[in-house]
Order: C-alpha cells, then structure tokens, then sequence
C-alpha cells in the first residue's frame, strides 16, 4: 500500500463518484453448516460464498439503445453495395445479432421496426431519439448512397453519444473520413460483429458510468461531488464511521468461515500471517459490506492510512482485494482518479485491476507496479482466481492476498485523470508483457509487486500517472475509441 500520506490530488475538490447495488444479508452467506471458532483451516464450506452485489442506482438502471438500419428503399441495382447484396438477409441477421447483444449487456433496445428509407423519417427518429433521452444510438448503414452517411452524421450531431456499423460495401474511407476524428461517434467498418457488440457495450457502460455513486470514507463531513465529464457521483462519509461499526462488528460465524474460506483456497500464510490476521481483514469487508449497503453504493474507497494508519483497525486490503473480485469497484487512499479507473475498467471489461504504485525499473527499461492490495480474479469475475499467498501488509502488519501474475501475460495499463471544466479527462493507457513477481522482502515496498515491460517510448523515470492499473488483455484501442465516443483526452503512455 502506497505509503505517503500526501498522495497528489487527481480532481478539483468540487469532484465525486459512486455506483452499483448490494446485497447485504445474502451477500458472503454460505448455505448450510458455517465454520465455527477453532475449525482447521482446511475445512471446506458447505457450499461456495456467494458474492457481494453493488447497491446504488447503476445497479438497478437499465441504459437505453436506440437503433435503426438504413438504406434505399428501391434494389441497389449498380451502386454500392450493388445488386449482389441481400439486404434483408443482412437485416435479419444483424437484427438477431443486435438483440442479443442488447440481452447479454441488460441493455433496453429500441430497435425501428423498419429501416429509415428517407432523409426525413431519419430526421424524425433522431428527433425521437433525443426526446425519449437515449443514452445512445446504433445506426446500421445497409447503403452507402443517398441520405445513408448523412443520417450517421445527423446522429452524431444529436450529440447523443452513436456507434454507427458499416458492414462492408456500404462505405469507402471518402465516406467514413468526414467523422473520422469526430467525438460522439464510434465507426464500425466491419464484417466481423464483435467491434459492434463492444460499441453496444460502450454505450451501456457510459450510461452506467453517469449512475455510479461511489462511496468514499475520508476527512470528517458528509459531501457530494460530481466528477465532470464522467458523470459519476462521490458521496464522501466521515471515516470515524468505518471505526465505529468495525468495533461493533462480532467475530461471528459468517467472518471466521470467510477467512477460513480465503485461507484454504490459498497457497498458505506466510511472513509470520496469521488465521487472526486474516479474521480481522474480513472482518472490514464485512463492514465495508453494510456500509454499501447503508449509504446505496455501487463502489467503495477509502483514506485507509489516514483513517487507520494510527489504529489497531486492519487495514482493508483484503477487503478491496474480495470487493474487487466481486465486481465492486474498491479504490484505495481516496484516490478519485483511482476510483474512476476501477469503475471505467470494470464496466468496459468485466475484469478487475490492480491499482498500483508505479516504480522505475532502469535495467530492463520497465515499470514495476507495487501496492499491497491485489484482486485474484484477474481473468474476470466469473474466472478462476490465480494463485496467491496471504503475507503481512508491507507495513508489518495485517495480512492480504498476493497473486501470482503469470510471465508473458498480456497487460494494459490504464489512469484516468480527472479534469475540470476547462481541461478534459484523460486516461492514460499503455500496453505490455509480465515479466515477474518481485518478492517483497527481500526488496522493500508494497508486497504485491508486478514487473512489466511497456511497449512505450516514454522514458521509464518519467512514466506518467499515479496509481494506474494494471489488468490482463490488452485493451489500448478498446480505451481510446471509448475516450473518442465520450469526449475524453486518449493519450499513450
């Protein structure tokens, strides 16, 4: 865990987040006999944990896809796509596509039930489109003549964020130059369905990324901020409140079989950890759990060293590490940045990151990230968890999670840099290849420490970002044609 207690802002002070639902009472309940005090560690529970649930607005708000084919309304005869082309074959099965999608992503599709044969239907479903308050727009282009194009560009106009899908023939690049560069819009210029079903998910997580509340536990009042450009709101809480209900939280039956639960399925203790160590690192998820659900959060952070730096109160490392494999966005030091990233990663991808601090490796021109709170479901949330040990927090005290990062694996690293009115977020992004773990001792730092080597010309001693992200994939493109449909400043690392 990075250990400086002046950690730079990411945000104006004006800035907040939050976001998904949660299940307390259901969430880390096991069915049947739980592990009572004195168990051996290596008993089983009776059946899987289930997973905590985020419980603020994103988790219940369902985005809205509007979508539309276009094309003449007469045979293409010699124009593109030309007479070869079966447009109603191509219909029925980018509609069967499209539906499925909308399924897969719990997105609400509207699609027109008829493809728009004129500029002015096209003018009256955009008109629809931005009365009914989208929160985005698929345009099918089945032609590449007439009021095809200029429909696409009349969506993105709308200024509702619009992905517009060129099957092949129905474009050339004197077609798809003009928005290009534009922001609003994705193009897909493709055959191949997957690019369209990622701008279909790109459209519902910016409309879950505007609902996010977040839940920040830090300085000593109440507040809300709004982060700009992302829409997503940061509801701050006094930390003396995670003090007081971690001191009323029992040792009961549920947290001994949760850490008994997390240290079975490890690779054991290590660096002097022991079961109790593990006990109280559950016991703040536990508190973590009914705090989300009280204050109907979708994520979590917290100044952990400020707020309980000075106390006895475990550090909350095991916890952010099992929120993070459930799928709740769990952010260390109050970091907003930090916070926007977890969120903007875990709804584009479906995986969890490894928010780090980053440290310069000048023999192999690489980046070592190093913290002391890692998830385990580093494939995605429905994956197996990698291998990890429980070791002392780099403090000498607590315990946490350390998983093994397999060499070669594919990494993208990614930090979003909150702006302002006048100045647009960012994120930052890179990708390369795990080269190792660092053991920690013997080196000094954070526990948890991954080395990487970028594909990036950047200098390594002036790598940007702070508490970035690592997490498995490579995602760059992915990021920067998301930064291109929000408004957001992409920039290589």
């Amino acid at each position: 865990m990075f250990h400086e207690h002046n950690c730079r802002s990411r945000c104006p002070a004006h800035c907040h987040t939050s976001r998904r639902h949660f299940i307390a009472a259901a969430g880390a309940t096991i069915a049947g006999t739980l592990l009572l005090p004195g168990c051996s560690t290596s008993s089983k529970p009776s059946a899987e944990i289930q997973r905590i649930k985020p419980m603020g607005p994103a988790s219940t708000y369902t985005p809205t896809l509007r979508a539309a084919f276009v094309r003449r309304q007469e045979e293409y005869g010699m124009w593109w796509p030309g007479q070869i082309y079966d447009g109603e074959a191509a219909r029925k099965n980018y509609t069967r596509q499209i539906q499925q999608a909308a399924r897969d992503q719990n997105i609400n599709l509207d699609l027109r039930a008829e493809p728009i044969f004129t500029a002015q239907e096209a003018d009256a479903w955009i008109a629809e489109s931005v009365a009914a308050k989208a929160d985005g727009l698929l345009v099918v282009l089945l032609d590449r003549q007439k009021h095809a194009w200029p429909t696409a560009a009349k969506a993105v106009d709308s200024k509702i964020p619009t992905v517009i899908f060129s099957p092949l023939g129905s474009s050339f690049t004197t077609n798809t130059i003009n928005l290009a560069e534009r922001t609003g819009c994705c193009i897909c210029s493709t055959d191949d369905f997957s690019q369209v079903r990622y701008g279909m998910k790109m459209l519902g997580a910016g409309a879950r990324i505007r609902q996010t509340r977040c839940l920040v536990i830090a300085g000593k009042n109440t507040r809300d901020i709004t982060l700009p450009h992302l829409g997503t709101q940061l509801h701050y809480i006094p930390a003396q409140t995670f003090l007081d209900i971690y001191n009323q939280t029992p040792e009961n039956a549920e947290v001994l079989a949760l850490a008994d639960d997390l240290i079975r399925r490890s690779r054991g203790l290590h660096g002097g950890c022991t079961r109790q160590d593990v006990i109280n690192g559950i016991k703040s998820y536990v508190v973590a759990r009914s705090l989300l659900e009280k204050e109907q959060a979708d994520a979590i952070s917290m100044d952990c060293l400020g707020a309980l730096g000075s106390s006895k109160v475990s550090l909350p490392c095991i916890a952010w590490s099992k929120m993070n494999d459930d799928g709740i966005p769990a952010a260390c030091e109050a970091d907003t940045g930090a916070i926007a990233t977890h969120i903007v990663v875990q709804n584009l991808f479906d995986k969890p990151g490894f928010q780090q601090d980053p440290v310069a490796d000048t023999v192999n021109d690489a980046l070592i990230g190093a913290h002391c709170s890692c998830p385990t479901r580093l494939n995605g949330f429905d994956a197996k968890p990698e291998r990890y040990d429980i070791v002392p927090h780099h403090g000498a005290r607590d315990a946490t999670a350390r998983p093994h990062w397999p060499a070669g694996q594919r990494v993208t690293m990614a930090d979003v840099v909150i702006g302002s009115n006048e100045k647009p977020t960012q994120i930052i992004a890179a990708a390369g290849n795990v080269m190792d773990n660092i053991s920690a001792p013997p080196a000094g730092g954070c526990v948890v420490s991954v080395r990487v080597k970028f594909e990036s010309n950047t200098n390594i001693l002036a790598f940007p970002g702070f508490h970035q992200l690592f997490f498995f994939g490579d995602h760059c493109r992915q990021l920067a044609q998301y930064c291109r449909l929000y408004g957001l400043q992409y920039t290589p690392a």
